[in-house]
């Protein structure tokens, strides 16, 4: 069992917290996908909701194994993922969250993929391949929904003020965590905030972030 040093302990819960998340956006990708807008819709949905919960197990496995305890059987999550991704109700709700959550994800994990533990830089690197159509699939799906008709961009844009400044909150309190960096787990080449910012102003000319 590894000695539980601030960063380690700090970088559990950092590991638990992208399970969590990842296990309650595959939830609601199965729960509020079947009622996608068409058949393409849902099935890559369900699709994805697969992908998003086997990360999440192997988030947890991995937390396991860095604690030195036996994997339990998930049944739930542990209370960590962010509430927008919990509260997810609804098609323009489920895209906002899952744009916005696995961005942030995405950029934490490519600093802890930089790590100075070569078995810690090993283990994210595939999550980080899988994850990227995900990415993209909720990016194409924004930047449809932005420029739906009626009273859709306006709905989504609404969806996404929630999202995204949550997601970014989160962002600053991992950077407030030094002592993951200083002990090598996550590398410090970027602002994960800044980083973010530009990610998300991509989708069109408002500022989501300050």
């Amino acid at each position: 069992m590894a000695e539980q040093t601030a960063g380690l302990t700090s970088f559990i819960h950092l590991v638990e917290t992208i399970a969590d998340n990842k296990y309650v956006l595959g939830d609601r990708l199965v729960e509020v996908g079947v009622s996608g807008p068409n058949l393409e819709a849902t099935l890559a949905a369900i699709a994805m909701a697969q992908g998003e919960l086997g990360h999440a197990r192997l988030l947890y496995n991995w937390s396991a194994d860095l604690k030195g305890v036996k994997k339990a059987d998930v049944k739930d999550q542990s209370g960590k993922a962010l509430p927008n991704a919990v509260k997810v109700n609804n098609w323009i709700t489920l895209i906002a969250s899952l744009y916005a959550t696995n961005a942030a994800i995405d950029l934490v994990l490519k600093t802890v993929s930089e790590s100075e533990h070569a078995k810690v830089a090993s283990r994210v690197q595939k999550l980080i391949n899988e994850q990227k159509e995900h990415i993209i699939y909720a990016r194409g799906w924004a930047k449809q929904l932005l420029n739906d008709k009626g009273a859709v961009p306006a709905k989504f844009k609404e969806a996404l003020n929630e999202a995204i400044p949550e997601a970014g909150e989160w962002l600053k309190s991992v950077e407030a965590q030094t002592e993951i960096v200083e002990e090598g787990y996550m590398s410090k080449t970027v602002s994960l905030y800044e980083a973010f910012k530009a990610e998300v102003e991509q989708l069109e000319s408002v500022k989501y972030l300050v």
